[in-house]
């Protein structure tokens, strides 16, 4: 707390820091808020890399190509995870003029990409992670959609396919589409588009790659045109980013954001406010505070000052309101709480703005417009995955459903942790329905909704992510999307007797719902999985 409150000396020499450095402190300490994983490790070290993520670009070159191999090296090493489009990049066969060959193609580069992260870990602690993106109307698609059928393939890579509108269309109308040449412009062929989509969605059944990236709702939403367009994300979906482009990110624990009132929990709006104004605060510090990697990536940090707030323990905060996830209801709380985080998000912004100034490519965004807000960062508000910050603050991930009541989770490699929800053993305690029958039964897989002696109630409140349709996993993401300048990491889960056509509805939906990706995950479709729950669980 005290490395990141230092910053305001940046703008006043006289300032007094140590009852900021107290706030940020007890911010923290409280478990109220917790910023990206990098921040916790690495500030106050010699380190001092803050951010936990990067685009960097892929040239169509191959200095450009081993240039941004190397760079990878350096981000994974200090702990960032990396986004990469490798879009521009000649398709396989394509002429190489300065050898006379014929190119290898993304996919085989992408493969250079992935031993590299083999054999670094980020920061010293934990692999790294990437994600790559080829566009739809790349000659390559279809290589890269089926690049997990075999096992053990790209397995420190996330997978997205970058669709465009003209995609979208072609498929509503089921009919074929262009192939681009990115080193030449010119037509290379054509698709039809409905063969494409059920390539993609049987590959995430079968694998849970590759994910989906809507290009065009993305790019209407980027706060800095002037410098380019949008082409992928961190790993884990949630920040649309330029070349050479961070995020510095931070979660609210709305789980620490209720109140008791005449008996009855209820949001306690003035604490979030209260926070919220304290996370911009600490995270626009972090931008001033972080060593980047790259002399590229600190340009493009300062210029845009990009931040990305979100919350954590959102499924824990609706059961501690008695309000069932898979609920309207729910949909209108997911709505009033983001919407109120984004508007004091922006007012916090504005007041740093106010004070320090405007980001610096703010001329040419889409806030430099008569009566635009006047902004510090280029984005303010972000839904991260949050599984490691989630784990420090005993909360629920991000906006997710729960995984289980009771699950195993692996982390660190190898180690493997067994899980009671802690809000679960709460209640069960109080109300007197947790008995050793219920834990053994719990524990060798079987549902709530099996066990006798379990208020309905309950059994609607603690309702797990396999037993939530996927249509209200794309309902609760397109809320708080509505409400967010980055993106939400959400995983749209599937029970293990889902068909591939329920993964072809989600994507559709999705796109008609304007959420800027969506990442689909069937039960059992990795061999491995951070998360997993008994024998005879519906997961």
């Amino acid at each position: 707390s005290g490395n990141i409150a230092e910053a305001d000396r940046i703008y006043d020499s006289n300032a007094s820091v140590e009852s900021l450095l107290e706030a940020f402190f007890q911010m923290m300490a409280s478990l109220d808020f917790l910023p990206n994983s990098p921040c916790l490790m690495n500030a106050g070290r010699a380190l001092q890399q803050l951010a936990a993520c990067f685009v960097l670009p892929v040239q169509d070159s191959l200095e450009s190509i081993f240039e941004t191999v190397k760079y990878t090296a350096l981000i994974h090493q200090s702990g960032g995870g990396t986004g990469f489009s490798f879009s521009r990049l000649r398709p396989k066969d394509d002429t190489v003029h300065s050898t006379g060959g014929m190119a290898s193609g993304p996919v085989s580069f992408m493969r250079v990409f992935n031993m590299a992260t083999e054999v670094i870990r980020q920061g010293g602690t934990r692999r790294g992670a990437n994600m790559g993106v080829l566009r739809v109307d790349h000659p390559d698609i279809m290589e890269f959609i089926r690049i997990k059928e075999r096992p053990g393939e790209m397995e420190n890579f996330n997978l997205s396919v970058g669709v465009t509108k003209g995609f979208m269309e072609a498929l509503e109308k089921d009919e074929t589409y262009d192939l681009i040449n990115p080193r030449t412009g010119a037509k290379a062929g054509s698709l039809r588009a409905r063969e494409v989509f059920d390539a993609m969605a049987k590959a995430a059944w079968e694998t849970g790659d590759p994910g989906v990236l809507f290009l065009d709702w993305i790019n209407r939403s980027n706060p800095t045109p002037q410098l380019g367009e949008i082409e992928s994300t961190n790993p884990c979906g949630e920040v649309p980013l330029l070349p050479y482009e961070p995020c510095v990110l931070g979660s609210i624990n709305l789980f620490h954001m209720l109140k008791k009132r005449n008996g009855r929990w209820e949001t306690d709006f003035e604490k979030l406010e209260k926070v919220v104004r304290l996370s911009v605060h600490f995270l626009d510090n972090v931008i001033d505070r972080s060593q980047f990697p790259l002399p590229q990536i600190t340009e493009m940090a300062r210029g845009n000052r990009k931040i990305g707030l979100g919350v954590m323990g959102f499924a824990h905060f609706l059961i501690r309101l008695g309000i069932p996830y898979n609920s309207e209801k729910a949909l209108e709380m997911a709505q009033s709480i983001m919407r109120f985080i984004q508007q004091k998000g922006w007012e916090a912004s504005a007041e740093l703005a106010a004070r320090r100034g405007v980001f610096p490519n703010y001329k040419g965004s889409l806030y430099d417009r008569a009566g635009g807000p006047r902004l510090r960062n280029a984005t303010v508000t972000t839904i991260a995955p949050t599984g490691t910050l989630s784990l420090l603050a005993n909360c629920s991930s991000g906006i997710e459903p729960l995984y289980a009541v009771r699950y195993v989770r692996r982390a660190l490699e190898e180690m493997e942790f067994e899980i009671l929800d802690p809000l679960f053993q709460e209640m069960g305690e109080e109300e007197g329905f947790l008995t050793p029958g219920v834990e053994q039964a719990l524990s060798e897989g079987r549902t709530l909704k099996e066990l006798d002696g379990i208020p309905e109630r309950i059994k609607d409140l603690f309702v797990t992510a396999f037993e939530i349709s996927p249509s209200w996993h794309i309902r609760v993401q397109a809320v708080f999307q509505r409400y967010t300048d980055n993106a939400v990491s959400k995983t749209i889960n599937f029970p293990r007797n889902a068909t591939f056509s329920d993964v072809k509805e989600a994507y559709l939906m999705a796109y008609r719902e304007r959420c800027k990706g969506i990442t689909v995950y069937r039960s059992g479709s990795k061999p491995s999985q951070i998360l997993s729950c008994g024998t005879k669980q519906v997961c």
